[in-house]
C-alpha cells in the first residue's frame, strides 16, 4: 500500500459513543445530543477522528434503540433533529467526523411499515416483512432468536408468523423485496445529504435470507438451530451490498463499517475488498467468541479465561490474510461486549493500569482502524455491583428466563457469574466523568445503575495524572495518525505458543516495530532480538528491564533495518 493509496478512515481512530449512557444534559438520567456536544473537547483532546453513535432514531427501546420505529426522526429522549444538527455541525468544527448506526436487517414492531404489514395479508406493506403459515401448528422452522426463544411469533389477526431473529419487537424486513431496498436506500442518501460522515451497518451480514427457510440442526441441549448458522452470508448478501454501494455509498466520501456475524475469511475479503465495491471494513466476532460456553447451548455465558495462543492465533489470521486484499477495523470492546481490562486484562488494582495500557498497545499496533469504547481509555471495568434487579439488557433478561427458569441449563447464581463477566450492561453503565454525584453522568436518577467504582476510575482523575490510561491512549493515536508503518506495515507474529506473551512485528520498507505484550501477573523473562539502534516508542513502565517483564508489560521497540 502506497501513502498515496491510504485512504482517510485507514488512518483515523473511532470513538464509539453509546448516547444512552455518555452525558445527561437534562438530567432526566438518561444520556442525549445536547450531553454529547458538551464533551465533544474531551474526544478531541483524546485525539479521536471520528464518532460513531449508537442508534438515536425514533424507538420504543425494547433493545435500547436497535428497534427503530422511524429512520428519520430523532428520540425525544436524546433531542431534536435540531439537537443531532447542532451536534454533527459542531463535531464538524472540530475535525470529528460522525458516523450513524445503520440498522435494517429489522425495523420496531411500532414501525408504520410493520403496522400496516401485519393489517392484513393484501396490504401493500405485507411483502416488507418476512410471513409464513404454521407448518403442522408450529413454527415455520426451527430457527431461533439472538435473544433465545424461537425465531418467529405468531399474529392472530393474519393467522401467519413473522420472523425476528432478534426480539419480538424486531420484525425481519423482507430484503427480498426490491420496494424495500428502494426505500431504505433513500432514507440513506436523505442523511448523508444531511453531512453525515458514514455508517456503522448492525448486523449486515443478515440481509439475505436462505431460499426456502430450510430447518438447521439443533445442537445438543438446545431447542432451536442457529439462526447465525442458517441466515449469515446469505446467498444475495454481497448483491444487496454492492446495489448499496451504488446507489448510496458513492454518494459521498463516507466511511462504512458492517457488523459481519459469522463471517469467514473469504466473505470478509468481498465485504471490505479494497477495490471499493462494498464497504470499507467489517466488524468479525472470532476473537470475542474464543471463550464462548464449551456447550453450544450456553453460547456465550460462561467466565473461563481465554487462551492466549488461540486469541494469537485468530487475530493473526486476519492480520495476515485481510493484508493488502481488504480491510481491518480493530476493537476490544463495544456495547455488546463486556469491559476488555475486566476480560482480558486484569481489573485488580495492583494491574489495572498496566493491563488496560497493554491491552491497549497490542491492538493499536496492528494493521486496521482502531475502535475505542466510551471509558475503555480510563479503564472502566466491569460491573459487578449490578444484581439481577439492576439489569435492563434483554439479552441478560432471556438468558436467565430461558437457561435457567425454562430449561434448568444452568443455576442463577452461576448465569450471575457468566453475567458479571460476559453481559452487555457491564458496558453500558454510565460514563465516570467525576467522583461526585452519579459520577458526573446525571443529577437525575441514571437509567442504569452506576458502576461502584466512579471514585477512582473517572475522566477527571485521569486527565489530572500524567501517567493515565488515557494520555496512552492519547500515544496511541498520535502514533497511528503519524508513522506509515503502522498503516502500510507487514504484521509477524512471533512465538505463537507462547501462553503468557503475544509479541509480534510490524515490517516496513525502512524500520521495524517489534511490539511486546504480557499477559502474567508475575514477572516472567523472555529474550528477543533487539537491535542497539532500538528505541522504545511506547511503554507501560517507566524503565526498560531488558528480559524481564514485569506484569502486563507492554513496550514497543521502533529501529531501522
Amino acid at each position: 500500500m502506497t501513502e498515496q493509496a491510504i485512504k482517510w478512515w485507514q488512518k483515523a481512530v473511532v470513538y464509539q459513543v453509546y448516547p444512552r449512557s455518555f452525558q445527561d444534559s437534562n438530567n432526566d438520567g438518561i444520556g442525549d445530543l445536547k450531553g454529547i456536544e458538551s464533551r465533544l473537547d474531551y474526544v478531541k483532546k483524546l485525539g479521536a477522528d471520528v464518532i460513531w453513535l449508537n442508534p438515536v432514531y425514533d424507538s420504543p427501546n425494547e433493545d435500547n434503540g436497535y428497534d427503530i420505529s422511524d429512520y428519520e426522526a430523532i428520540n425525544p429522549e436524546f433531542g431534536s433533529m435540531e439537537d443531532f444538527e447542532s451536534l454533527l455541525e459542531e463535531a464538524h468544527a472540530r475535525g470529528i467526523k460522525i458516523v450513524m448506526d445503520l440498522v435494517v436487517n429489522h425495523s420496531s414492531s411500532k414501525h408504520q411499515w410493520f403496522i400496516e404489514s401485519k393489517s392484513s395479508k393484501d396490504n401493500d406493506k405485507r411483502d416488507f416483512y418476512i410471513w409464513r403459515d404454521p407448518v403442522d401448528g408450529h413454527e415455520p422452522n426451527n430457527w431461533g432468536s439472538f435473544f433465545a426463544g424461537p425465531a418467529w411469533k405468531f399474529d392472530e389477526t393474519t393467522g401467519q408468523y413473522y420472523m425476528h431473529l432478534f426480539a419480538e419487537g424486531q420484525p425481519d424486513l423482507n430484503w427480498a423485496n426490491p420496494e424495500v431496498r428502494q426505500t431504505v436506500f433513500d432514507m440513506m442518501n436523505r442523511w448523508v445529504d444531511k453531512g453525515i460522515d458514514g455508517f456503522r451497518m448492525d448486523v449486515i451480514s443478515l440481509l439475505s435470507k436462505p431460499d426456502g427457510l430450510p430447518d438447521g440442526p439443533i445442537p445438543e441441549d438446545a431447542h432451536y438451530a442457529s439462526s447465525n448458522d442458517m441466515v449469515a452470508n446469505g446467498p444475495k448478501i454481497h448483491d444487496y451490498i454492492q446495489e448499496m454501494r451504488e446507489k448510496v455509498l458513492n454518494n459521498a466520501d463516507i466511511m462504512t463499517v458492517g457488523e459481519a456475524s459469522n463471517v469467514d475469511i473469504e466473505n470478509a475479503k468481498r465485504y471490505a475488498a479494497k477495490d471499493g465495491s462494498e464497504l470499507n471494513m467489517v466488524f468479525q466476532f472470532e476473537h470475542m467468541e474464543l471463550d464462548d460456553n464449551p456447550n453450544p447451548a450456553l453460547g456465550k455465558w460462561d467466565n473461563a479465561p481465554l487462551y492466549l495462543p488461540k486469541l494469537k492465533k485468530n487475530l493473526t489470521k486476519w492480520q495476515n490474510e485481510l493484508a493488502g486484499v481488504a480491510w481491518n477495523s480493530l476493537y476490544w470492546e463495544n456495547h455488546d461486549q463486556p469491559r476488555s481490562v475486566s476480560r482480558f486484562g486484569s481489573d485488580k488494582p495492583e494491574f489495572h493500569n498496566v493491563s488496560a495500557k497493554m491491552l491497549a498497545t497490542l491492538l493499536h499496533f496492528m494493521q486496521g482502524t482502531p475502535y475505542i469504547y466510551q471509558g475503555q481509555e480510563i479503564g472502566m471495568t466491569n460491573a459487578y455491583n449490578l444484581g439481577w434487579d439492576d439489569f435492563n439488557d434483554i439479552d441478560i433478561k432471556n438468558a436467565r428466563r430461558y437457561l435457567v427458569e425454562r430449561d434448568g441449563l444452568i443455576d442463577a447464581d452461576t448465569l450471575l457469574d457468566y453475567v458479571h463477566y460476559k453481559g452487555r450492561d457491564n458496558a453500558r453503565t454510565p460514563m465516570q466523568w467525576t467522583d461526585g454525584e452519579n459520577a458526573g453522568f446525571t443529577t437525575g436518577t441514571p437509567w442504569l445503575k452506576m458502576n461502584n467504582n466512579f471514585d477512582t476510575i473517572n475522566v477527571d482523575a485521569a486527565l489530572n495524572d500524567e501517567n493515565s490510561i488515557f494520555y496512552h491512549y492519547q500515544k496511541l493515536i498520535a502514533f497511528r495518525h503519524d508513522l506509515d508503518i503502522v498503516t502500510t506495515g507487514r504484521y509477524e507474529l512471533l512465538d505463537p505458543e507462547d501462553e503468557q506473551v503475544y509479541a509480534y512485528k510490524r515490517v516496513g520498507e525502512n524500520e521495524e516495530l517489534l511490539v511486546i505484550n504480557s499477559f502474567a501477573e508475575e514477572s516472567i523473562v523472555r529474550e528477543f532480538d533487539v537491535p542497539e539502534n532500538a528505541e522504545i516508542l511506547i511503554s507501560n513502565y517507566k524503565d526498560d528491564a531488558g528480559h524481564t517483564l514485569r506484569p502486563y508489560e507492554s513496550k514497543v521497540y521502533r529501529y531501522a533495518k
